[in-house]
């Protein structure tokens, strides 16, 4: 996992504990998992908008349909 080990992370996780204490970091998880389904739902949203406007005929190939018919 990004090169990163046991040891590793087990200190990454100690200065974070010692930085913001046991209280406040659930609440940190909270706010980034808070932020990162706000940032998904958004680009979720703006991918389905694009896709909606590609899904639709344009006006000049319903003209043409109906002249071929």
């Amino acid at each position: 996992m990004f090169g990163i080990g046991q040891n590793e992370l087990l200190i990454i996780f100690l200065i974070v504990l010692l930085l913001f204490g046991a209280n406040r970091i659930p609440e940190i998880a909270r706010a980034m998992g808070k932020g990162i389904r706000d940032f998904k739902r958004s680009t979720r949203e703006i991918e389905d908008d694009l896709n909606v406007h590609d899904d639709r005929p344009s006006a000049s190939s319903k003209a043409d349909s109906k002249q071929s018919s």
